[in-house]
């Protein structure tokens, strides 16, 4: 797998969480972009099963990344629900990378939730067309 396959492959998953809405004020974010756009970061995200060193784990336990509402509540973006088979397959390359690049599974992580910001946010907005 290259960088950009598993961005595209996490990307995806993402995208498929949406709409999403908080559970504190109703707020809908019907996209990806509008959720990146509302919220703001909170923390480094979390690599459970490859901080633990579980790279084909049966029952994972996942990653998840977090924001805050505008409201103040934590949302979370989750692998829940991704095949297994997709999810070894993303472990797999990250194990081999943070081995390359000499980072930990929460760096890489972080680093590629940066990147799929970045990349979605530099698209044009599809309803200002």
């Amino acid at each position: 797998m290259t960088e950009a396959e598993v961005i595209r492959e996490m990307r995806e998953h993402l995208e498929e969480q949406f709409p999403k809405v908080c559970a504190h004020c109703a707020r809908r974010f019907a996209t990806l972009r509008a959720y990146l756009l509302a919220t703001k970061p909170l923390g480094s995200a979390m690599p459970y099963d490859a901080d633990r060193g579980d790279w084909t784990p049966a029952k994972p336990l996942g990653t998840m990344t977090f924001a805050n509402c505008p409201c103040g509540n934590t949302l979370a973006l989750t692998s829940d629900d991704m095949p297994l088979l997709q999810l070894w397959s993303l472990l797999n390359w990250a194990r081999s990378e943070t081995k390359k690049r000499r980072m930990t599974p929460q760096e890489l992580l972080n680093y590629l939730r940066d990147a799929i910001t970045k990349q979605v946010l530099a698209e044009p907005d599809p309803d200002a067309l």
